[in-house]
């Protein structure tokens, strides 16, 4: 997917400049019409746990609405829940169980998901089950313009060929559309365009409803068109999701909404792009499939997972790699470690100007960066350039009062959009371990793991105040036995200027 101008000239930091898939351009981001920005962001289908190319796509919608914040802007942001499809209906009738069984359980695991990768809440969330009778209005708006028609049994389409500027999002050429070819999957199999399902006909075995326009379920896009138009209103400020989702879903609905309307749909589209891990599509037969909760058994930290995740620009490819996450986590103890010391270390009274000078290019770069379409790396960038400078004026004793305050409020910025300089890590890894046991998956859980949490943080400040206290007494075979005991379970202790500090690997 091009993206002509992603990351290129620094606009006004005032303004969010983002690239917009439907004009090909990078535009400003603004609310039109109210007060606060409108968003629509397409949310999970609740078959099965979230995997690491579904959280790329949150946490960058996560980013995006925090860095809106921060500009000022006030913001309306609707994640819908989507509980009733294809997919849904086959597994829930494989398990011989009820739709809305079938999907508490991962709709659960989702909202889990979330609250360990540190991604606020939207606004409104929009379950699809509780917005049939919009959809059906929407199918009767486009029945009664004679662009939505019934067949035979029952189900509703619609006519593609009634929309003269079907295609323009997603630039495809579409010329050889089939007049009345129809397709009743939720996903198209190839890149056809076809009369697509807006209401299914009830089915033996499936969930349906009563309904004016006859018993069925929704098709898939017309969802997001009825639950989008129910929060917030014919025509909004940006509609977000995975550039898997251009064609056919956004497509769809930018067909049917419009075509209903007579309106624009959303003004704004966002695509973050598709993860590659270790090089190649993610996919269970490469066996490169991950979902948050396989990274968590394994000992990795959801705070680097997100790092890791926010590090690659959403508009760029990412290539996912074990590496990476080593290397986001050692970033992220790096940060940590820095903020603790401007907090709790001792400097002299007064301010050092060349200090000063490269905390305002910091706060100045890193607001620039996200500005000019979220460009995370050279956000990341300017913020660890902040930390080299002053770790080395901290060591030459030339880092002083006013530059520590100064320096915690860019970090603040900085913390309010990335959210990773808090650690919650060992609380979240002890719920993924209670999830596997409740699965019988505790058995795929890192060794170390198990180690380092069976030590409350608690228990490890005690032994390393142990430990100090035996190397003031010489002790220092008991000290080196603490040390070396910790170091197996997986803590690492720091000795420096400004005192003892531990972390978890």
């Amino acid at each position: 997917m091009p993206r002509a101008g992603c990351g290129r000239d620094t606009p006004d930091v005032a303004t969010l400049q983002l690239f917009n898939t439907l004009s090909g351009k990078v535009e400003p981001l603004t609310p039109v019409g109210t007060p606060d920005l409108r968003m629509y962001c397409c949310g999970p289908t609740v078959y099965n746990y979230g995997h690491i190319g579904n959280f790329r796509t949150f946490l960058h919608v996560d980013l995006l609405r925090r860095v809106l914040l921060q500009f000022g802007l006030t913001v309306q942001h609707v994640m819908n829940i989507t509980d009733v499809d294809d997919k849904i209906i086959r597994n829930a009738t494989a398990a011989n169980i009820p739709i809305n069984q079938y999907t508490a359980k991962y709709e659960q695991a989702f909202f889990e998901d979330l609250t360990a990768l540190n991604i606020q809440l939207p606004e409104h969330i929009a379950r699809a089950t509780e917005c049939i009778p919009e959809m059906v209005a929407l199918i009767q708006q486009l029945a009664a313009k004679d662009i939505a028609y019934r067949t035979e049994d029952g189900s509703w389409y619609f006519r593609l060929a009634r929309d003269p500027e079907y295609g323009k999002l997603s630039k495809k050429d579409l010329e050889n559309i089939t007049d009345g070819a129809r397709v009743d999957l939720d996903e198209y199999e190839k890149d056809a365009a076809r009369d697509f399902a807006l209401w299914k006909a009830t089915k033996p075995g499936e969930t349906s409803w009563e309904t004016p326009i006859g018993p069925g379920r929704p098709g898939w896009h017309i969802e997001c068109s009825a639950m989008a138009t129910k929060f917030l209103g014919q025509s909004f400020d940006l509609h977000a999701g995975g550039e898997d989702l251009m064609f056919p879903h956004h497509e769809n609905e930018i067909a049917q909404s419009e075509c209903a309307s007579g309106h624009p749909f959303a003004r704004h589209w966002m695509h973050v792009r598709f993860l590659l891990v270790e090089g190649r599509k993610m996919s269970k037969s490469e066996g490169n499939f991950y979902t948050l909760r396989d990274l968590l058994l394994k000992g990795y930290r959801a705070s680097a997972i997100r790092f890791l995740l926010l590090s690659v620009p959403y508009c760029n490819q990412m290539n996912f790699t074990f590496d990476g996450l080593t290397e986001s986590t050692n970033a992220i103890d790096r940060l940590r470690t820095f903020a603790k010391r401007i907090k709790t270390g001792t400097f002299p009274q007064g301010r050092d100007e060349s200090i000063a000078a490269a905390t305002i290019k910091a706060e100045h770069d890193y607001t620039a960066a996200l500005a000019n379409d979220l460009n995370t790396a050279e956000a990341r960038a300017a913020i660890f350039d902040l930390v080299r400078a002053a770790n080395t004026a901290a060591d030459h004793g030339t880092l002083h009062t006013e530059n520590a305050a100064e320096i915690l409020r860019v970090l603040t910025l900085f913390d309010a959009v990335f959210a990773v300089l808090e650690d919650h890590d060992a609380d979240l890894t002890r719920a993924a371990l209670a999830w596997a046991e409740r699965e019988g998956r505790l058995d795929q859980a890192a060794p170390e793991l198990l180690a380092t949490l069976a030590l409350s943080d608690a228990d490890i400040d005690a032994l390393v105040a142990e430990r100090t206290q035996a190397k003031k007494t010489r002790n220092f075979a008991r000290a080196d036995a603490i040390r070396n005991d910790l170091l197996a379970k997986g803590i690492l202790i720091e000795d420096s200027k400004d005192g003892v500090r531990w972390k978890r690997k």
